[in-house]
């Protein structure tokens, strides 16, 4: 069976047809509810104060509506049309917004005192369009996201990533923009009842990031990454070529087409020194 991502752009996949479903399939509904409730959860907000809450993703409103149940208030970005417009007969509590998040997050700094997001995260992970780059879209929407929220909040994603690549991708992305965090599994023994929480921490020092405990076995429901922030310097994967080794593949490359290159020699790829 095809991924939704696969089949088309977010924009697209959810036509009319597939945005009645959320309004009508009773399966869906509870499964939509039931991770949102349990996003919320995962938020840790405090009991005695109203929140405002951005829902990324946020589709047909059933996602807003597990943060009006807890009694905070919320606001919803969503790049498909007809589920906006499912939302808008819905009548729900929050306020949405036509977006696409690959192009960031509108809203002021320090908007936010918490962020969930259902299913919505592994879309960015595709190049839907000619100008659509996954690193550059991911890096723009952690950016502005990080700017957006207050300092210590919280935002938990609940993600299908279609490979542990994929995952790590995104987990990159947003160190890379100031979130510490890590990943929280709920059950993850079970094939139908297992569920992935990407949970990041924007403004909170790694030595005081304590992640949620999953649900189901205690030994394993919880998957740490390297929360510290990128600093710039990459390490050299298995099986990644040298820099001398690119080099002459690429001018390898460029005679067979026929261009003019220069010659090969002992100081092909050695980077030169600050003075001769």
């Amino acid at each position: 069976m095809s991924r939704p991502e696969h089949i088309g752009p977010p924009e697209l996949f959810y036509n009319d047809t597939e945005a009645a479903k959320y309004s009508n399939n009773s399966r869906i509904i509870d499964i939509q509810m039931s991770m949102s409730s349990r996003a919320v959860e995962l938020l840790n907000l405090p009991e005695d104060q109203t929140a405002f809450i951005l829902d990324v993703g946020c589709g047909s409103g059933l996602s807003g509506e597990a943060i009006t149940e807890e009694g905070h208030f919320w606001v919803g970005m969503d790049i498909s049309p007809s589920m906006l417009e499912v939302a808008v007969d819905r009548e729900v509590d929050g306020d949405v917004v036509l977006s696409d998040i690959g192009e960031g997050v509108p809203f002021r700094a320090g908007t936010f005192d918490g962020v969930i997001s259902i299913s919505v995260l592994q879309w960015l992970c595709n190049a839907d369009k000619a100008n659509h780059n996954p690193f550059k879209r991911l890096r723009r929407f952690f950016t502005m996201l990080f700017s957006s929220m207050r300092s210590g909040g919280r935002a938990v994603f609940q993600v299908y990533p279609e490979s542990p690549k994929q995952m790590e991708l995104i987990t990159e992305q947003a160190t890379r923009c100031g979130f510490t965090g890590g990943v929280v599994v709920d059950y993850p023994n079970s094939t139908k009842a297992k569920k992935i929480f990407l949970c990041l921490f924007a403004g909170t020092p790694v030595s005081s990031v304590t992640l949620p405990q999953g649900l189901g076995d205690e030994e394993e429901n919880t998957v740490k990454y390297n929360s510290e922030r990128f600093t710039g310097k990459k390490r050299k994967r298995k099986g990644e070529v040298t820099k001398k080794e690119w080099i002459a593949h690429k001018k390898q490359k460029m005679r067979s087409q026929g261009k003019e290159v220069t010659a090969d020699s002992k100081y092909s790829g050695r980077k030169r020194k600050p003075k001769f």
